[in-house]
């Protein structure tokens, strides 16, 4: 079976990817974005795994929905047109009996295409709450998976299925060690997604030399050339301190291990990960994902008492207290 994989969510779409290469499918194509930002040159997260795993990947440009109108509104809906005729030359290239989609908007020209030219389409929703481009795939395609109970009431229910999101538990295995640490403190992970999280990683570096007393910090920071952050933390050059772009899959599994807290945003993905892996963590949603989705998962975290939430606009030294705190009870936190 020839299977072509695309969407704006790496983790599961690997994930399954991994899944279908352990069943012995190996005719599988991925269409995504090669670059981390639009009109960026530093490599996708998706662009390197896939790549890595020797897999077939065809760079998509096109255009984001937008709710407002604007310059940048007609920009986009030219792209999206763009998106769709390209869409059209890479299916009628690969032919795949299937398309799999993990949302976004890059999945949408593909999705809708693929149905236009009657090839099933298969799509995923991992957050709560959908965006408008999942809404319009899920409308398009011919069985829509999703995450959560709570979102059944924004899909067709006869096609709907709630399967959970899938975990990437190979990434969560120890595969590689990527840094050479000592573990004579207690380790906070902070990570950001794979472009990293620029907010949180300003509030990181105003509480660093405090951390750094009583923990051992590795930083996953992204590496969106606008802010620089990699480039300025990582001239730190700290004792006890690692700054990182990104991990890849392989070595994800020894970083959880080690750490003791995990500081992360509050994606889909990242949740059901944290919640497997039972990590004392503390979650600062995006402020700006789709219908709020990220403080909606972060809420879900913390009302199990499995972790903290967090907010962007808060004070860094309040972000502070809540580690130490946090690190003070860690016990009541693992039991949940």
């Amino acid at each position: 079976m020839k299977i072509v994989v695309t969407g704006g969510h790496p983790a599961p779409a690997l994930a399954v990817i991994k899944e279908l290469l352990r069943r012995k499918e190996k005719d599988i194509h991925f269409i995504g974005r090669q670059f981390a930002v639009d009109e960026g040159v530093a490599e996708s997260y998706e662009f390197k795994q896939i790549t890595k795993l020797k897999l077939p990947f065809y760079h998509l440009q096109t255009g984001r929905l937008t709710r407002s109108l604007s310059i940048r509104t007609v920009r986009n809906l030219l792209k999206i047109i763009t998106g769709l005729f390209d869409s059209l030359e890479l299916l009628r290239r690969i032919k795949p009996d299937v398309i799999v989609s993990f949302g976004g908007y890059i999945a949408l020209p593909v999705a809708i295409v693929g149905k236009l030219m009657d090839i099933p389409v298969i799509t995923h929703e991992q957050t709560i709450s959908p965006g408008l481009a999942n809404k319009i795939i899920a409308y398009f395609a011919d069985e829509v998976l999703i995450s959560f109970p709570e979102t059944m009431k924004y899909f067709d229910v006869k096609k709907t299925s709630l399967t959970g999101n899938p975990i990437r538990l190979d990434a969560l295995r120890v595969h590689k060690q990527p840094l050479d640490i000592k573990k004579t403190k207690p380790v906070i992970y902070i990570t950001g997604g794979s472009l990293g999280a620029h907010s949180v990683n300003i509030h990181i570096e105003a509480i660093l030399n405090k951390l750094l007393k009583d923990f051992i910090v590795i930083h996953q920071v992204g590496n969106v050339e606008e802010f620089g952050d990699f480039e300025r933390l990582s001239k730190l050059k700290k004792k006890n301190y690692h700054v990182v772009s990104h991990f890849l899959t392989d070595e994800l599994g020894w970083v959880f291990k080690q750490a003791d807290i995990v500081i992360s945003r509050g994606g889909a993905n990242t949740t059901f990960e944290l919640i497997y892996l039972r990590k004392p963590s503390i979650i600062i949603p995006l402020p700006w994902s789709g219908n709020n989705e990220q403080e909606q998962h972060a809420k879900l975290f913390s009302i199990s008492g499995a972790g903290e939430l967090f907010y962007q606009d808060g004070e860094s030294k309040e972000l502070y207290e809540l580690i130490i705190n946090m690190h003070k009870n860690i016990d009541s936190y693992k039991k949940k």
